[in-house]
């Protein structure tokens, strides 16, 4: 018999469709896994348990990589290929062709070995795709999934949403793109009763059989687009996140194309539309009322009345309005769930805003200094920069092929003055040069270096940020804010967000004790 593609495929398709559990029967299927950090990791140990036949590829060959590959050779991983460029080339399983790819989020679908797979007509999960068909475990609870999206504040309304589940005494954890990977919260021994998910545009790309009970696209801005090839495509994954939702798909009223999303989406029988708002919501709603979170959407009097959830003050000190957002949609999705109004209060309460996104770090002689290293896209930024005014804004970094034009037309009136970091900081810098001319920019940045000529040389980390943050101080009076909220990525100048976020705390924190000690002194 001649093999052909269409043969192999169409076999590979009819048992992949039949793995729903994890009682299936996964064992001898060859699957080849890309990635060894955590997602990678997790994906062939979780394929090995289950007695598939795992063949794991890797760029990466350092000790971590090494010691993990051993790792899951113990644990039954076939064979664990690590380096350029045998990582770009799709392997045999065994000698044979593979049945499944389980890719990790930071590989693009142009990658070579996921080009050859689809070429070859293998299909390709995430993560996420693998961990949704293995939740059902005989003898375990099976937990229900909240999904959460969005170009900003995933990780605050997971957070929100997670806690909110807790206060109802239900066993759940956030996971997914935060905190504990999605496969080994399926795997836990004892289970959970939910699951707060949170998506990133990566994931989603593979998802195709996810059945949430509730689910949100908190908001769409450009980003990613250097992954996704297109606008068009980022968003068109982000919507996926709605997909064969049971309860409800709540969307964001104050942005039209996420209830596009909602409108477009194929969804189970019975699933609601819920908007959120930080303003008056109008019936099937949560919004703002006076001081007040309020539901419009799951009561019975909800045309002319609404409950208390909270109280906007609950959350924190500094409340910007997209914390008022997040909040919402994390009411909203709990409401969804059918979490009382004290649930939704208590988790809110017991929320605590993480580092590095619009972090008060220090207020000294009436200047405040805010860090948002967080603000990866200028979306993020646009909501740090509408909280605070005057500002001198520390921005800059790797710019993920995103335009800068709206987000500094949008807010030049409130700018005092620019200091740019980055390797190249080239886009942002136009835009401000269109759209706030008069707004001075520093670039302290560099070096001038050469013995002959002078030559720029990029200064990276601690350094880069000691010199943005002195500039800052040198231009920052009474009234002002400090604020870093970068707009782009950290990978050029610095390990992590994080690590640019402590980077700047670390400066404010030297520069207000070295004028302390300078005041001492004299």
């Amino acid at each position: 018999m001649t093999n052909t593609a269409s043969g192999p495929v169409a076999n590979d398709a009819g048992r992949l469709a039949a793995l729903t559990s994890w009682d299936a029967d996964w064992s001898g299927l060859r699957v080849v896994v890309t990635g060894i950090s955590k997602t990678g990791f997790s994906a062939a140990d979780t394929l090995a348990e289950l007695g598939a036949r795992v063949v794991v590829v890797a760029a990466s060959d350092d000790d971590e990589s090494r010691r993990a590959a051993e790792t899951l050779k113990i644990v039954g991983v076939q064979e664990v290929i690590l380096g350029q460029p045998a990582s770009t080339l799709l392997p045999l399983v065994g000698g044979e062709p593979a049945e499944l790819v389980i890719t990790s989020p930071g590989y693009k679908p142009t990658h070579p070995l996921l080009a050859a797979a689809a070429q070859a007509g293998i299909p390709i999960w995430g993560d996420v795709e693998l961990a949704w068909r293995v939740r059902t475990r005989e003898g375990r609870r099976t937990a229900e999934w909240i999904t959460i999206t969005g170009t900003n504040g995933k990780t605050t309304t997971t957070s929100m949403v997670e806690l909110m589940l807790q206060a109802a005494g239900l066993r759940a954890i956030a996971a997914g793109n935060i905190g504990t990977p999605i496969l080994d919260a399926v795997r836990d021994p004892e289970g959970y009763d939910a699951l707060a998910v949170e998506l990133s545009s990566f994931q989603l790309h593979w998802t195709q059989s996810l059945e949430p009970v509730a689910s949100v696209c908190l908001n769409l801005a450009e980003d990613h687009v250097d992954w996704h090839g297109s606008f068009e495509a980022y968003a068109a994954d982000k919507a996926k996140v709605y997909a064969n939702t049971k309860v409800a798909c709540v969307y964001n009223a104050e942005q039209i194309e996420t209830e596009h999303m909602v409108e477009e989406a194929e969804v189970r029988a019975g699933c609601r539309a819920v908007g959120f708002t930080t303003g008056m919501p109008a019936i099937s709603m949560v919004g703002v009322v006076e001081g007040l979170i309020v539901d419009r959407a799951f009561i019975a009097e909800r045309k002319d009345s609404a409950v208390e959830l909270a109280q906007v003050s609950d959350l924190a000190d500094l409340v910007p309005r997209h914390l008022v957002a997040n909040a919402a949609a994390a009411a909203a999705l709990a409401r969804a769930y059918g979490l009382t109004p004290e649930n939704v209060r208590d988790g809110l309460v017991a929320y605590e805003a993480g580092e590095h996104r619009i972090q008060p770090v220090a207020k000294a002689d009436g200047v405040l200094w805010v860090n948002d290293s967080k603000a990866t896209n200028p979306h993020a930024a646009s909501a740090s920069l509408s909280a605070f005014q005057p500002v001198i804004w520390i921005a800059g970094g790797l710019s993920k092929g995103v335009e800068y034009d709206e987000l500094v037309a949008a807010h030049a009136g409130r700018l005092k003055a620019v200091v740019l970091i980055g390797e190249d900081s080239s886009a942002l810098a136009g835009a401000l040069a269109r759209h706030a001319p008069d707004v001075p920019v520093i670039e302290p940045g560099r070096a001038q270096t050469g013995k002959e000529g002078m030559v720029e040389t990029p200064i990276f980390g601690d350094a880069v940020m000691a010199q943005a943050v002195a500039a800052a101080a040198g231009l920052a009076a009474d009234g002002d804010t400090v604020l870093m909220a970068p707009a782009s990525a950290s990978m050029d100048q610095f390990s992590s967000y994080a690590h640019r976020g402590q980077a700047f705390i670390d400066a404010v924190r030297e520069l207000l004790e070295q004028r302390a000690r300078a005041n001492k002194e004299s």
